[in-house]
């Protein structure tokens, strides 16, 4: 035998064996590894983005029912997804900023909306137009389908309110009867006024009242999906048989998908 091969014999003697990992041990991996998996989208969900889709059509034509929204929470709002436990961050909404706030009716879902006045602002409306602080709101956004509809109470506000008072929120029509200062509604520290763009179709800060502060969860960031449904029951919570036919619906008829409408992000003002 050559001086290689003994060396080469040695070196095979030194080699510790072969590490062979047990079966407890690949269960122990798995389950450390899913863990990981479970707490990096804890994190995810409850203090940097959340995936949401719109289920009524109170903000069309900003933002359509059937649109898929990425929500940025970063700064805004923390918590533990699926439990009530959340704190409220250092980022305070703008006006005209879109948001995504718990509903402040019990029983309801999330809303998305629009904050038309902040903390100190005077607001009313006259025939539509929203004039805060005594300037008209520069609105091109705001949408209007249904026709006589800016005579209405919700298009007079607050001088018209008693017709909007809302059986959700019986405490409203006292709560603005003490913000209400010659003619114009004050808006209270650390709570917002909330509209949305399809002002003939929401059901926002004029029926029920102020947002606080600690309700805001987030602002829309991008459109990542837009599908057209046959029916708004479809994106409603709990409809999940519905869902998936809405999903499947699309994967064999790509015409129902808003392709426009993808990777649309939303104007911060």
């Amino acid at each position: 035998m050559t001086a290689e091969a003994d060396q080469a014999v040695a070196t095979d003697k030194a080699a510790p064996p072969e590490t062979r990992l047990t079966t407890s041990d690949r269960v122990w991996r798995e389950v450390v590894s899913w863990i990981w998996v479970i707490l990096a989208f804890l994190f995810i969900e409850g203090t940097l983005a959340q995936a949401r889709v719109i289920p009524s059509g109170s903000m069309e034509q900003t933002v359509l029912v059937g649109d898929h929204l990425i929500v940025s929470r970063f700064g805004y709002d923390a918590g533990i997804p699926f439990t009530n436990w959340h704190v409220p961050l250092w980022r305070n909404p703008r006006r005209q900023q879109i948001i995504v706030f718990r509903a402040p009716l019990p029983g309801s879902q999330d809303f998305i909306k629009r904050v038309i006045g902040i903390p100190g602002d005077h607001l009313r409306i006259v025939h539509g137009q929203v004039f805060v602080n005594g300037a008209p709101l520069q609105e091109p956004y705001a949408y209007h389908d249904v026709p006589g509809y800016l005579d209405s109470a919700a298009e007079n506000f607050p001088a018209r309110a008693y017709g909007l008072f809302s059986s959700d929120n019986p405490s409203w029509h006292v709560d603005i009867s003490q913000h209400e200062v010659n003619g114009e509604l004050v808006i209270p520290p650390h709570e917002y006024f909330m509209m949305g763009d399809n002002r003939d179709d929401s059901y926002d800060s004029r029926y029920w009242g102020f947002v606080p502060r600690s309700d805001v969860i987030g602002t829309p960031e991008v459109i990542y999906m837009s599908i057209k449904a046959p029916d708004s029951l479809a994106w409603d919570p709990g409809h999940i048989a519905e869902r998936f036919e809405t999903y499947f619906s699309a994967l064999i008829h790509p015409k129902e998908v808003r392709w426009r409408r993808l990777f649309h992000t939303f104007h911060k003002y």
